[in-house]
């Protein structure tokens, strides 16, 4: 374990099970340093956002404005349809002239102050103040007029429907599936402390004294005397009705104030963020890691109300027979570090959200694992079947709290009958029969035309990663047959398992698509070749990057590399080989996603998550160590570019809690970790049997990275990686 030169510090890590104790000593809880701006504006892509919610809660918001650096915002947004997706119903404050009034006011702002459970703001021109608090369902706004004029509120559903009924507001908005598809209906209910003495329908720039709006921009505005100088909005949100929407709002916050709900989230938060203690390091060290924990509780959300749910999958309402259903979960963003932290630190969650995946397969007509599960339904996002993934991780650390054979048969369903084509719910083709026979997804021949009707336009076959993926796929479906005593079956996806060494190229020990002959595509640039993402044979990242995406049998990567030291020659070339153009945009204008470089990996993406790790397979320890501490260090700061890449709702935060941490699981299916280097003189995580896993690393400093010695339990501990 040893570096032998240049040894700046000694770390011994000392790892205890003992019993639980208070969490964070000092005048700082755990959400005190959670900072919701950091990484608000991107490097390249899709920054965070700044969301305000509660864990794993289907109301969510965040500032309506195009960008962090927005001068103006665009209305009160009441609910987040999705992860980073389009607001439903927008509440705009407004004092002024009628004819001035648009469905959505758009004003200047300051004095912006947002938690993860408050959000308070001033309207310049409007010279309004606005404070904010929530509950899981429902949501108060209290709205401060300070113009001595009459008042309004403009209430928008950009396609829906909109109603006062004489006492409160109802209605209903249309949220359309990114994909196509699936349509799904979010109410509302929203009741207010002051009647209005009239109520208008806005249409085409005209107030009509009306109390029903329908269609696109349905809009309908409330307006109030001179005196009315405060609003209370009190407001539920349901997927099931406008029914259901009342009784959330009358549950959770009809008798609350704002402080008392800002009180309780504070609660709820500290409660989930505490549920690992971390000591030593900087407040900004906190900050990145409290933030990050923070990032992985906005996906999946609840959609249990009352004990009911309504399913995109199937179009009805469930009842949720005391399990919760959640969906919202990009899983080939979140299995490879989200769903393992959370089997650790909330295994029952993690078991409600694994029930969610079988009950969705049952109620599609397939009988499908869902692959990105939404609030409309399953968009089939991506490549790969990865949900298979986080049900053989879960398994194997002692979650059971789920029906594993029924998973078993909709994963297995999905890999074998759903097309492997990239962004299709098509089913298995002759693409996918070829992949059957040969063991590769095949690449088109240069200068040739698509002609499999289910491979996207946009997103092509990416035939690298499908097979690669896949094998990783199979590999997970063989370990559940195992568990589950099907011998055959275990026995032919073990086989398979193996399938990502028919793209391996002997020469050049990089995977190089193959077409439908069998031969290698020549010429080729593991950059650049690829097209727009390279799409054509990688996906999103160059082959660089892929080359190491074989994470469930990497011992037999290192044999097919030649053996421990040109493994890690070759993983020191990736982290060194310059972007290869004369100018940065050439590179990424064709790959937009392959961001947050050091040399070609890319910390931006999620198939790099794994590979600073590798080096311990390589026998080189010391330079794991040393890389993770650097891409902390690079990449993820507080401040407002503290992210690299698209964050995609935890995906990519839950490597920071692992990192900091000082372990990582490279291979979600083994009950294993690989050891990092921890940035904290003490962690402590909280484990469900009362118990708590601690790691102490003596002779701390944020100079000293490299682990000389390991204890477990008191016994000396020297293995880095799974046998």
């Amino acid at each position: 374990m040893k570096k032998e030169k240049n040894i700046i510090g000694l770390i011994i890590l000392v790892f205890l099970l003992m019993g639980r104790s208070a969490v964070l000593a000092g005048d700082k809880e755990p959400v005190d340093y959670v900072n919701p701006y950091m990484g608000n504006i991107s490097h390249l892509l899709v920054p965070t956002y700044p969301t305000i919610h509660l864990p794993n809660s289907l109301l969510r918001v965040y500032p309506e404005r195009n960008d962090y650096t927005g001068d103006v915002l665009n209305g009160l947004p009441l609910i987040v349809t999705s992860h980073r997706g389009s607001s439903a119903f927008i509440l705009s404050p407004y004092q002024g002239e009628e004819d001035n009034i648009s469905p959505i006011e758009s004003v200047s702002y300051d004095f912006e102050k947002l938690t993860p459970y408050s959000y308070s703001v001033y309207l310049d021109e409007q010279e309004t103040e606005i404070d904010f608090g929530l509950s899981h369902q429902s949501a108060i706004y209290n709205i401060k007029f300070r113009k001595n004029e009459d008042s309004y509120l403009i209430i928008n559903s950009t396609e829906g429907g909109l109603k006062w009924d004489g006492e409160s507001v109802l209605g209903h908005q249309i949220v359309q599936s990114e994909m196509g598809g699936n349509q799904t209906r979010i109410y509302l209910f929203m009741a207010l402390n002051e009647t209005p003495s009239e109520v208008f329908v806005l249409k085409d720039g005209e107030l009509v004294k009306k109390s029903e709006a329908t269609g696109s921009d349905a809009c309908i505005v409330l307006k109030f005397p001179k005196g009315v100088s405060e609003l209370n909005t009190r407001y539920g949100i349901s997927l099931i009705d406008a029914r259901q929407a009342k009784q959330n709002m009358k549950r959770e916050v009809e008798n609350a104030s704002i402080e008392e709900l800002q009180k309780k989230g504070r609660s709820e938060w500290n409660d989930a963020l505490g549920q690992i203690d971390v000591k030593g390091g900087t407040d900004d060290d906190k900050t990145v890691f409290y933030t990050s924990l923070y990032r992985t509780y906005e996906r999946p959300v609840c959609i249990s109300e009352g004990g009911r749910y309504y399913s995109a999958f199937d179009g009805k309402v469930h009842n949720d027979n005391g399990t919760p259903f959640y969906t919202d979960d990009w899983i080939w963003d979140t299995y490879r570090a989200t769903h393992p932290l959370r089997v650790m630190i909330e295994p029952e969650l993690e078991a409600d959200i694994i029930n969610s995946f079988i009950r969705m397969a049952d109620q599609m007509d397939e009988f499908w694992l869902p692959t990105f599960p939404e609030i409309t339904g399953d968009s089939r996002r991506m490549n790969s079947n990865h949900g298979v993934a986080t049900i053989i991780d879960a398994y194997r650390k002692g979650l059971h709290g789920f029906n594993l054979e029924e998973a078993y048969k909709a994963g297995k369903k999905a890999v074998t009958e759903k097309t492997l084509a990239p962004w299709s719910g098509a089913p298995a083709g002759e693409l996918d029969a070829f992949h059957d026979k040969h063991g590769y997804f095949p690449a088109l021949k240069r200068g040739q035309d698509e002609y499999v009707p289910e491979v996207q336009e946009h997103e092509k076959r990416q035939p690298v990663p499908v097979t690669l993926g896949t094998a990783y796929d199979e590999w997970c479906l063989a370990q559940i047959a195992r568990e589950l005593g099907m011998d055959d079956d275990y026995n032919y996806f073990r086989s398979r398992a193996y399938n990502y060494r028919n793209l391996f190229h002997p020469e050049t020990h990089f995977f190089h698509p193959k077409d439908i002959d069998g031969n290698f595509i020549e010429p080729f640039d593991y950059k650049r070749s690829g097209g727009q993402g390279a799409r054509e044979y990688y996906g999103e990242n160059n082959g660089w990057v892929y080359r190491w995406d074989v994470q469930h049998n990497i011992g037999d990567l290192v044999q097919l590399m030649g053996g421990q030291e040109e493994f890690v020659d070759n993983l020191d070339a990736m982290f060194a080989e310059p972007l290869g153009v004369g100018l940065k945009f050439e590179f990424y204008s064709q790959l937009p996603d392959h961001t947050g470089n050091v040399g070609q990996f890319s910390m931006a993406n999620e198939p790099s998550l794994h590979i600073p790790y590798l080096y311990n397979y390589g026998g080189a320890p010391w330079k794991t160590q040393k890389r993770i501490r650097k891409l902390l260090d690079q990449w993820f700061r507080n401040d407002l570019m503290g992210l690299p890449g698209d964050e995609d709702g935890g995906g990519m935060s839950a490597f920071v809690v692992f990192s900091q941490l000082g372990f990582y699981p490279v291979t979600p299916g083994l009950p294993m970790y690989n050891i990092g280097s921890p940035t904290f003189r003490e962690a402590k995580v909280k484990l469900p049997n009362d118990k708590d896993f601690k790691i102490v690393t003596e002779n701390y400093s944020p100079e000293n990275k490299f682990i000389q010695s390991a204890t477990l339990n008191g016994e000396s501990w020297d293995k880095l990686v799974p046998p």
